[in-house]
């Protein structure tokens, strides 16, 4: 994806860095101040947090990347499991010589991913601010009810029909990033049209990693696996009343299972906080991680 044009951010200082076998492109705010690694989701990349970085100015360190095959990250033909890409994560904080624990913020995908890394690697992490997805430990009777509303994964996630949609059909991204979200005027023209094209040229790693979550992440919820383990990481769950996706009654049951969690709504925001409520999302990092 090297050949497409970076959307303009002028506050952004992009790098490319070497992280077990691929390359990541690196989006970074303020050289200075505390460390927070960004995550995104589908179908976005870093571009997805200039909304929010440009409220929290020098305040922070944002380190916002692209995960392996999206964006400008190149793509591999394996690794997009969760345990891989917590890998790539963790490699990239090793790389860049941050020993220390950092912040760690997320959502959609990014936030699963998140979650995943708080539970393999907590004192990497100061705490966890999750947006727009569910916790590890969903109560069956909330997910039964709403899986239809992931209706679209079926055309996302098999091998053939999955890279044909995402690769030939910009149309389909865009219906998703217009209708999954309570008011569609928050995006320009200019975003639909980037993000589309980065889901076009990035089809085979979306792909691959919805189809991961069937292999690995399905089987794991269904068993019951992450029961047997604790949030320890201080963690807020930040979702949107009106999420059509991630409803509320999915952020609810975690308590169990962690030491410190507080679950809170934004209220009339659907999917894409970081792009409907940056005000929110700024004031929910200056919460989880005070300067």
């Amino acid at each position: 994806m090297d050949g497409r044009v970076l959307p303009e951010d002028r506050q952004a200082v992009h790098r490319y860095i070497a992280v077990r076998g691929t390359r990541l492109h690196l989006a970074e705010y303020g050289g200075t101040g505390t460390p927070l690694l960004m995550l995104h989701g589908f179908p976005q990349h870093w571009y997805a947090w200039h909304k929010v970085a440009a409220r929290l100015g020098g305040e922070y360190r944002l380190l916002c990347p692209d995960l392996r095959g999206f964006g400008w990250s190149q793509a591999t033909r394996r690794g997009y499991d969760m345990d891989g890409l917590a890998d790539d994560a963790l490699a990239l904080l090793d790389a860049l010589g941050i020993r220390g624990p950092v912040g760690l913020v997320g959502h959609d995908w990014g936030a699963h991913l998140g979650f995943r890394l708080c539970l393999r690697a907590p004192e990497r992490f100061t705490g966890y601010l999750a947006l727009n997805m569910s916790h590890p430990w969903p109560r069956h009777r909330a997910v039964l009810p709403n899986l239809w509303r992931l209706w679209y994964t079926a055309f996302l996630e098999y091998p053939v029909l999955g890279r044909a949609v995402l690769r030939h059909w910009p149309g389909f991204t865009r219906f998703l990033l217009r209708h999954q979200v309570a008011d569609r005027s928050v995006w320009t023209e200019a975003e639909l049209a980037e993000y589309a094209a980065a889901t076009s040229a990035g089809a085979a790693a979306t792909q691959s990693l919805f189809w991961q979550y069937v292999l690995h992440d399905i089987p794991a919820l269904v068993r019951g696996t992450w029961r047997r383990h604790r949030l320890t990481v201080p963690t807020l769950l930040l979702g949107g009343e009106r999420d059509t996706v991630v409803v509320p009654s999915l952020l609810a049951g975690a308590e169990p299972y962690a030491d410190e969690l507080s679950v809170r709504l934004v209220p009339g925001a659907g999917h894409y906080l970081p792009q409907e409520r940056p005000a929110e999302v700024a004031e929910a990092v200056r919460e989880c991680f005070p300067c």
